[in-house]
């Protein structure tokens, strides 16, 4: 293993990525680092020409190609920032790219890759749809493959990241954290501190959705996670399973890893922004949310860095990342409150929390002699939760706290309006279906006629997968057939018949 290291760190001080990248600056978390108690930098990845540190690997892997390659051309399936990096590379050294896409590619990041001179081919709903074809033409065309992540020479680029981030800050220092999808960046940190600065820790940090390094790292190998599995959000490092190469070096080098939420991103990427006035992709903002995990257990005075890694989000997902950031920093408290039905309960409710701020009321009339309310509460911090729940409970509320509840966050809030009443009994269902134009209709096309949908909410979230819960009236007879109906759409889903929040508010 010491002589696998020797030979990255090798790749690392010889890696070519500064004809194209650049020295990005460690910058200061000041309002963070009051705010925990520890020294924060952000190492700025995004501000990097394609806004991410993929440049740095792609770059360094083709500049080391022989001619004949070069003349061939290379290829690769990527829908995000490493084909913006294979992209600027192969402009910058004369060399053809293709990069197939999937068809639910947002189109700035199309449009990202075919300015800069590649050849973008668009086919299938998935990652592995897109590789799957890239593979076939590139054996097909004699071309050259440009993985994103699990090469040595791909490692060696993202490895000059530690190199600068040793020389900018030479003091003492604790722990750098980073993002893991493949483990490309994970890898070359690790081998490059550990051999120069073996007394700091890396820590990897993970989206709990797609968590393979933690799953390899309990397990003792590689493992690869059900793509039904995977948390789609932070799109950048939804990873099924490392590299080869990747897992080798961190298996050895890397000292712990951290999983977050998707609140938790949300609420990094607020920080983020906060500090820099830079809008981190989820991805980007990933080994902040895993710092500040991580800083919560550890003693005051810390000397930290995170890697801020990208700053590719599409606007239209900034509003879903607002509305969950408040949860994230656990700010907010999302409540089923039953009230009574009868004038005056929502004054009296609003009595009994006090100077505590509502930041969301949902209700509607439903001539009952009691009222389910979903209600968003400001709080100080995570452990007030439960106080605000006993509190509530104990002037004879009924409450459910459905502040970790996905279903709840993404769809509920925005349907509140009353139950079935529909004789038939439903069962629902939660989706996730590739986001294109014309998707919508498709998703329920292949739904068919056979089962009535009496319950469907759609919100547009500008990613690349869409989300839809839908509840179809089903009789005990029909639910096999039911299930087997919606299995053979393709797409993924999870029944929420049982969810409390839709028993609260929709059922």
């Amino acid at each position: 293993m010491l002589i696998m290291l020797e030979q990255t760190v090798k790749r690392i001080l010889e890696a070519k990525v500064y004809d194209v990248a650049q020295e990005t600056p460690l910058s200061p978390a000041p309002f963070l680092s009051a705010r925990l108690g520890h020294e924060i930098w952000l190492k700025r990845e995004d501000l990097q020409p394609i806004f991410s540190f993929k440049i740095r690997g792609a770059y360094n892997m083709m500049a080391h190609l022989d001619e004949d390659a070069r003349r061939r051309g290379v290829i690769t399936a990527s829908a995000g920032n490493h084909a913006q990096g294979v992209a600027l590379a192969s402009a910058k050294l004369g060399i053809k790219a293709t990069i197939v896409m999937g068809n639910n590619t947002p189109d700035i990041k199309i449009r990202a890759v075919r300015a800069r001179g590649a050849n973008v081919v668009l086919h299938g709903d998935s990652f592995d749809d897109a590789r799957v074809f890239a593979e076939a033409r590139m054996k097909a065309e004699g071309l050259t493959w440009v993985p994103p992540y699990d090469h040595p020479l791909v490692i060696a680029g993202q490895g000059t990241v530690a190199l600068e981030m040793l020389r900018q800050h030479p003091g003492p220092l604790d722990a750098i954290f980073v993002p893991v999808g493949g483990g490309g960046l994970l890898a070359g940190i690790a081998a490059y501190v550990k051999y120069l600065r073996p007394e700091v820790k890396v820590i990897g940090v993970e989206s709990e959705g797609s968590a393979c390094f933690a799953a390899a790292r309990k397990a003792g190998r590689r493992v690869r996670l059900p793509f039904e599995s995977l948390d789609l959000f932070a799109d950048g490092v939804a990873v099924a399973q490392m590299g080869s190469h990747t897992w080798k070096l961190a298996r050895r080098w890397v000292d712990d890893v951290v999983t977050v939420s998707t609140d938790e991103i949300c609420a990094a990427i607020k920080d983020v922004f906060e500090d820099t006035r830079s809008l981190a992709e989820p991805a980007g903002a990933l080994a902040l949310a895993g710092l500040k995990k991580w800083a919560e257990r550890a003693p005051p005075g810390q000397r930290l860095i995170a890697i801020h890694s990208g700053a590719n989000v599409n606007f239209d997902r900034l509003r879903h990342v607002a509305e969950r950031a408040e949860v994230g920093e656990a700010r907010e408290a999302l409540l089923a409150v039953t009230l009574p039905e009868r004038p005056g309960a929502f004054r009296r409710f609003a009595k009994v929390l006090g100077k505590r701020a509502v930041t969301e009321f949902n209700y509607r009339y439903a001539e009952a002699s009691e009222a389910q309310v979903f209600v968003g509460v400001k709080i100080a911090e995570r452990s007030d939760r439960p106080a605000l729940v006993a509190q509530l409970e104990s002037a004879g509320y009924a409450v459910e706290d459905l502040t970790d509840n996905e279903m709840a966050k993404v769809h509920v809030r925005h349907l509140v309006g009353g139950h079935s009443a529909a004789q038939i009994p439903e069962r629902l269902f939660r989706f996730e279906f590739p986001e294109r134009p014309g998707a919508l209709g498709q998703f329920l096309g292949v739904l068919g006629t056979r089962f009535n949908i009496s319950l469907f909410h759609y919100r547009n979230h500008g990613a690349a997968w869409g989300r839809v819960l839908v509840a179809f009236q089903a009789t005990p007879a029909d639910r096999t057939a039911l299930r087997d109906a919606l299995t053979a759409t393709g797409y993924r889903f999870w029944e929420e018949t049982d969810n409390p929040a839709y028993k609260a508010f929709l059922g």
